[in-house]
């Protein structure tokens, strides 16, 4: 982990960056392969209504609690309030019908040399933060050292960030450990940037604020949305800054139409659907397979006051299983961790519990072209055979797949091969039980934050049961269950690894060894494997998207070939109940619902349907 102390210490350089024949150009944008398709004067996106109304409130649904506005300690201290991401802007953004490249926000362009060893980037002069004050250099390295160093997370994202110093009135270098990483100017862009001057301020108590702790004093942003006021734990609500500086921006004009947005939490999914049918919420997100089949049937879905849909997920994959802790010597063994796959069966769990509309997982990068099939070919091919004496042979002869049930027949041949894997492991059952080398049974607890889980875990547990083994089920609150995971407390657990379509740096916190023993990394499994560490710089300084592809796949069967989860199930669409009071341009390939960014208050459909409860 790199020590973020020192990069203040270069704070106050004034070097300039290199002018001469050669030297690197602005640009208004930055992709990683180099495809941009808006050019430097572009006026809007295509996908927004640049005449969209602005007005009205959204009300949605937030599953959990809060206690905390400080985005540099979330995930490590406290629960944070995801609507104060909102608040904030960053030094670019992506736009939603490509897949890799970020505009101009804070910064108006950025220039980095053809090894991407360094990236400047340049402010713009009207940035201001909600108190009118400009954003400066001095604030987006003060940002930078903060989330290195308090959130671990930020720290392997930009661990190869080693210095950084201010080059002109309004710009920023951030210098590269190594050439070569594409990726690095690109998500240095993705920084979120914190006010300096408020957080070494004192509050209304004049205590000074301190930014590696909790607050639920109302932080300072700069962008769209200020927080206007909350409930602890309950409400957050948003209104949209008056004299917002970025409103006229091509990045941001035709979005952020809403006057107030409103979060309410809720701890549980039922009484939460229930707050959406007496429109308490203009829209909700169902999760639940058997909801969305049997739950929407009240009167104002009949007679469409309450609209059904479904958004195709176009712009990430995603992992989702039941993750091993291999720090307990029980999971170190990975033929246990197969063996509790073949004792998992899917198929009946998708036709009694979700009603068919599943399918399994068989890939970290599930829904993307990064997900691997059949055997290795071409490039992927090569570069597990450079890894070939340190891999299991199978990663390259056979093409990985999850055990198949759904029937007497199947399931029984399942649990023998569970039982062989288990007696390979050194375990045998006496007296239907699954004991160790000391007779000592084997018992595991599976540890979850969300009562709907709860019939997922035990569906699953009479199978485990038959192979002899102790299962508890332990359901604890937000707060408790984020306690434990910062601190490995837990045996298996239901995690999920959104990916995205051009995968990078953040490889290293979900797989890599030094997260492993990061508290609060998203190394929740415990990987130490150097192989893994191997593959994720050949993804990290891919020049190409081939190569880019072929290492990502790579990485996904070595990691499917050591059963780190039982993978669980996934469907391609976020399924939207919504009251029909909005209207929104065409959306986009990558934006999903697009709610509430590019959506707008519709005064005519909203008088039809009625006033809210």
């Amino acid at each position: 982990m790199l020590n973020a102390a020192p990069l203040a210490n270069l704070a106050n350089a004034q070097t300039a960056p290199p002018q001469h024949p050669g030297a690197p150009q602005w640009r208004h944008a930055l992709s990683l392969f180099g495809d941009i398709k808006y050019p430097a004067d572009f006026k809007r996106f295509d996908y927004v209504n640049p005449d969209a109304p602005k007005g009205g409130i959204a009300r949605q649904i937030s599953i959990g609690t809060f206690d905390n506005f400080n985005i540099a300690v979330a995930g490590v201290k406290g629960t944070i309030a995801p609507a104060v991401g909102q608040i904030y802007e960053t030094l670019m953004t992506r736009s939603l019908d490509e897949t890799t490249t970020q505009y101009g926000l804070l910064a108006e362009s950025a220039m980095h040399p053809d090894d991407h060893s360094w990236v400047i980037y340049r402010l713009r002069k009207e940035a201001k933060w909600h108190d009118g004050k400009p954003v400066t250099p001095e604030d987006v390295m003060f940002s930078m050292n903060s989330l290195k160093r308090y959130s671990p997370m930020y720290s392997s994202y930009y661990k190869h960030v080693v210095t950084m110093e201010k080059t002109g009135p309004h710009e920023v270098k951030f210098v590269f450990d190594a050439p070569g990483n594409r990726e690095l100017p690109t998500i240095v862009g993705e920084l979120t940037v914190l006010p300096k001057h408020w957080w070494e301020g004192k509050d209304a108590e004049g205590r000074k604020r301190d930014i590696g702790s909790t607050t639920l004093e109302k932080p300072l942003g700069s962008g769209p949305y200020a927080i206007k006021e909350f409930s602890a734990g309950r409400s957050v609500t948003l209104e949209r800054v008056k004299k917002y500086w970025g409103e006229k921006l091509p990045s941001r004009i035709g979005q952020n139409n809403f006057d107030e947005l409103r979060f309410e939490f809720f701890r549980d999914t039922t009484v939460s659907l229930e707050a959406f049918k007496a429109d308490q919420a203009d829209w909700t997100i169902e999760s639940s397979a058997k909801n969305w089949a049997t739950a929407y049937d009240f009167p104002a879905v009949t007679d469409k006051r309450v609209v059904l849909e479904e958004f195709p997920i176009n712009d990430s994959g995603r992992m989702q299983g039941f993750a091993f802790n291999i720090r307990r010597p029980l999971f170190a063994d990975k033929r246990v961790r197969r063996a509790f796959n073949y004792a998992f069966d899917f198929e009946e769990m998708n036709k009694q519990l979700f009603y068919g509309q599943y399918k399994r997982i068989g890939s970290y990068f599930e829904g993307t072209e990064l997900a691997c099939s059949g055997i290795p070919v071409g490039k992927e091919l090569a570069i597990l055979k450079e890894l070939y004496e340190d891999i299991p042979p199978e990663v390259i002869a056979k093409p990985y797949e999850n055990p198949v049930g759904g029937d007497p027949e199947k399931v029984r041949d399942n649990l023998r091969n569970a039982t062989r894997l288990l007696k390979e492991a050194g375990y045998e059952v006496q007296d239907q039980k699954l004991v160790d080398k000391d007779g000592k049974q084997v018992s595991v607890e599976f540890l979850i934050d969300s009562p709907p889980s709860e019939r997922i875990v035990l569906f699953y547990k009479p199978s485990l049961a038959r192979l002899g083994i102790d299962v508890t089920v332990r359901t604890v609150d937000t707060a408790q269950y984020q306690n434990r995971l910062r601190n490995f407390d837990y045996d298996i657990i239901t995690d999920v690894w959104g990916q995205s379509l051009s995968p990078g740096n953040e490889q290293r916190d979900f797989w890599g060894t030094q997260a492993a023993d990061t508290p609060g990394s998203r190394n929740t499994i415990g990987i130490k494997n150097p192989v893994i560490d191997k593959i994720i710089d050949k993804i990290v300084y891919a020049k190409d998207r081939e190569t880019l592809v072929a290492a990502t796949k790579a990485l996904d069967r070595v990691l499917l070939w050591h059963y780190y989860v039982v993978p669980q199930f996934t469907y391609g669409f976020s399924r939207y109940a919504r009251w029909d009071r909005f209207g929104h341009a065409p959306l986009p390939k990558y934006a999903r619902s697009g709610l509430p960014t590019l959506w707008w208050f519709d005064k005519e459909k909203a008088d039809k349907i009625g006033k809210r409860s």
